[in-house]
């Protein structure tokens, strides 16, 4: 049975919270519960001042002391409450409740939803801004499977009411998405912010799964986060599921190798493999404490003006097939990057980089936004504590150049003097020289071309799955 959302009243485009509320209160199909953690019953609040919660809402609760929370959702091995893990026990509990005590057979018509949040705001110091996890689980018909929305928020106010309020905003417009947007998962993303200034609060991880997401690949939903101004960057595993990047890089050595990945190639992969071997023999650095990541930049993905979702999914696959965590990132000079990480880990941070793309961060035209300059952007870049392992590359004349025999614009050579004569440049010394003729963009027209012998320069079982998927514009 589907039935009709009705839209008992007249709306704009984009809705006011109060008018957003008040359309789910007016919907009686929609019945659920609120479950809210640190920062008050905020999202339940909006509902309650609309009016006619009581065909909407069968109970709201917040257990603030954490034995209350522990023997309600239970402990957490880690001890920690504001977690994905914390957020989906509570999605789990507070529906199973809703199932067990309200009767399917007297409500037939019925379309059971909870809203959840596990939230930290600022703290009395404010050295710590605040985040949250929230999400719904909800039916868009009451005779379908659930699905579900989940997201991960980061605070940017000063002010702890200010980011409760917020967070209430976020949390209506969540609900009503789920049940008035879901056909279009794209705009739903964009109308998160409706009512909310972009630079109070940030979404850096989202997932949607269930019947009604069935089709969504939740690494295009990560994209529309960068292309949409939500975040800065944005990671996924080798399984193509979203991952919070605070979790994965917290405390931990992190290498980043950046590229386009067009597709990816040997050399891209030896890269990685030689700059690994060097990273983990530095004092204090711990493999299994290492994360590596492959980037790819927005600017790249803007290549030819548009992002090209077919082509971005191309190399997301390719890379996850090899293992890989893949970072979508708004950073176009390294020095962001590299701050970007230092927020995480005040551990080793290594850039795998090719000589040619060196060669380029020495451009002082890259920093002119900046008031102190090339040495601002190199200061943020190299203060922290961060080591350049760099692949050579080889010239018109047949000629390795590595960092001995670089060439710079002559007011850089005693800048790039001290941070070679300091450790903060290592050569990478075992490589294959022949991989220094590969280049993707060469490859990316031989595949577009129907040219052959392009396999041979690709990491095992990838120019299979270029063929069998018909990525990148193959010729059949």
């Amino acid at each position: 049975m589907s039935i009709q959302l009705p839209g008992e009243i007249e709306l704009e485009n984009r809705p006011s919270v109060e008018a957003k509320a008040l359309r789910i209160n007016l919907n009686r199909f929609i019945y659920g519960t609120f479950a809210e953690i640190g920062a008050g019953q905020e999202v339940a609040r909006h509902f309650f001042r609309a009016g006619g919660a009581s065909g909407t809402i069968a109970k709201t609760i917040s257990a603030y002391d954490k034995n209350f929370s522990d023997n309600i959702y239970g402990e957490e091995d880690d001890k920690r409450y504001v977690t994905e893990a914390r957020l989906n026990k509570m999605l789990d509990h507070e529906m199973q409740l809703l199932e067990d005590r309200i009767p399917r057979e007297d409500n037939p018509n019925k379309m059971f939803f909870t809203y959840a949040n596990t939230v930290t705001t600022i703290d009395f110091a404010k050295k710590f801004k605040g985040h949250g996890w929230m999400g719904i689980r909800f039916q868009a018909s009451p005779d379908e499977e659930y699905s579900e929305i989940t997201l991960h928020v980061r605070f940017h106010q000063t002010e702890a009411r200010l980011q409760q309020e917020v967070l209430g905003n976020i949390g209506v417009n969540l609900v009503y998405g789920a049940f008035y947007k879901n056909k279009e998962p794209k705009k739903l993303l964009r109308y998160l912010y409706d009512n909310i200034d972009k630079d109070a609060i940030e979404i850096d991880t989202i997932n949607f799964k269930g019947p009604l997401f069935k089709n969504v690949d939740n690494r295009l939903m990560s994209l529309q986060l960068v292309k949409n101004g939500m975040t800065d960057a944005v990671m996924f595993n080798p399984k193509g599921s979203n991952i919070l990047p605070a979790r994965e890089l917290y405390k931990k050595n992190i290498l980043t190798l950046r590229g386009s990945f067009r597709p990816v190639t040997k050399v891209n992969i030896e890269m990685f493999e030689t700059a690994l071997d060097a990273f983990v023999q530095e004092p204090g650095v711990d493999q299994s404490k290492t994360v590596v990541i492959f980037e790819i930049t927005l600017s790249n993905l803007l290549a030819d003006g548009e992002i090209d979702e077919k082509d971005f999914m191309d190399r997301a696959k390719l890379l996850c097939s090899l293992g890989h965590i893949v970072m979508i990132s708004n950073f176009k000079e390294y020095y962001k990057l590299v701050d970007y990480l230092s927020q995480y880990t005040k551990k080793q941070l290594g850039l795998s980089m090719g000589v040619n793309n060196f060669v380029e961060i020495f451009d002082e035209h890259y920093y002119e936004d900046l008031g102190g300059g090339i040495l601002e952007a190199f200061g943020k870049m190299f203060y922290n504590n961060l080591k350049v392992y760099l692949y050579p590359m080889k010239d018109d004349k047949g000629n390795i150049i590595n960092s001995t025999n670089l060439k710079l614009h002559p007011r850089m050579k005693d800048f790039y003097k001290f941070f070679k004569y300091n450790g903060k440049v290592i050569d990478i010394f075992d490589y294959d020289e022949s991989y220094l003729n590969i280049f993707s963009r060469k490859i990316l027209q031989q595949i577009k071309d129907g040219e052959s012998k392009w396999e041979e320069h690709l990491p095992e079982g990838i120019a299979e799955m270029i063929r069998q998927n018909k990525m990148f514009g193959i010729k059949e």
